[in-house]
């Protein structure tokens, strides 16, 4: 069992993921753009428990996900791939705390996501040539926004889950 996963409020926050994806709190959009919620909440995750747990965590996250929409376009590949990976960098570097690591790091794992998105559309031949515009103001302002968003909200999650895998007050 993970470090994090003993600890069932750090899991329990995982259900936050899905409510904030349904609510999508209008004063936390861009445009009308909500910010990717699973990628700021896999990505401190993932840092602090390392490759398995990430890419499994990212691989729930993205069935549970999945599960709200209709249709063949699935996040479980991109999301399990993020947590892996980002669980690999909290293993192999020392640990990541600046601001700016943060939010590269969200930049890039959500143009990684909606990239992907974007990527089985066209795959699945369910594109229109008029669709482009709209899918790149969403994959631009929603990569933006988690940008922005990943310094504050993922250093509180880092914060309070090395505190909770070193065994700190639970």
């Amino acid at each position: 069992m993970s470090r994090l996963a003993r600890h069932g409020w750090c899991v329990a926050t995982a259900l936050l993921v899905p409510w904030l994806v349904l609510a999508a709190p209008a004063p936390l959009t861009l445009v009308g753009v909500p910010p990717a919620w699973p990628v700021l909440w896999l990505l401190p995750w993932a840092l602090v428990d390392g490759p398995l747990s990430g890419a499994l965590a990212g691989v729930g996250l993205g069935l549970v996900l999945d599960g709200l929409q209709l249709g063949p376009i699935t996040q479980i590949p991109a999301l399990g791939l993020l947590g892996w990976w980002w669980g690999r960098l909290g293993r192999k570097v020392p640990p990541i705390e600046r601001s700016f690591n943060l939010g590269l790091l969200a930049l890039l794992g959500t143009a990684l996501l909606g990239g992907s998105l974007i990527l089985q559309r066209l795959l699945l031949g369910s594109w229109l040539p008029a669709m482009w515009p709209p899918a790149l103001h969403t994959w631009l302002a929603q990569t933006l926004l988690t940008a922005l968003l990943a310094p504050l909200l993922c250093s509180l999650q880092l914060l309070l889950w090395r505190q909770q895998a070193q065994g700190g007050r639970s």
